[in-house]
């Protein structure tokens, strides 16, 4: 004998099937082809990449640390949040001196993280680094 479904079995189903699916979805973006430098958590000041790491005109993601370090200029090293500011997906490529968000398109000037195109609303938060000896940390 099969019972009738009731209100609470179809919410209770409903409940995990949403709990799966943000579970699957939470990380989408974050995989990125430029990837944390495999040094220890670059937060308290410990290091995060070489300055010969991050080309001048260009940058590089550092997915773990959701930062990315630019160099617009040589030797003028700038860091902005890798969170894009439309939905928050993690910014993917960096070229031709913009920043790219894989999800909607948004992109982002390397010299201060400002709009450049696409639905984001605002620049790239700013992030504080230190450059010294070679040596870009995490403030």
């Amino acid at each position: 004998m099969t019972l009738p479904a009731t209100r609470r079995t179809v919410l209770l189903a409903a409940g995990g099937a949403a709990a799966a699916l943000t579970a699957a979805c939470s990380n989408y973006g974050a995989d990125n082809s430029s990837s944390s430098s495999g040094k220890s958590s670059a937060a308290g000041g410990q290091e995060l990449a070489k300055t010969t790491d991050i080309p001048v005109g260009g940058g590089k993601i550092f997915a773990d640390e959701k930062v990315v370090v630019t160099q617009p200029a040589k030797d003028d090293f700038k860091a902005f949040s890798a969170v894009c500011t439309h939905q928050g997906c993690t910014v993917a490529s960096i070229a031709d001196g913009i920043i790219h968000c894989p999800c909607h398109k948004s992109e982002f000037r390397i010299a201060d993280g400002s709009v450049a195109g696409g639905p984001a609303p605002g620049p790239l938060p700013a992030k504080q680094i230190t450059v010294t000896g070679g040596t870009i940390k995490l403030a």
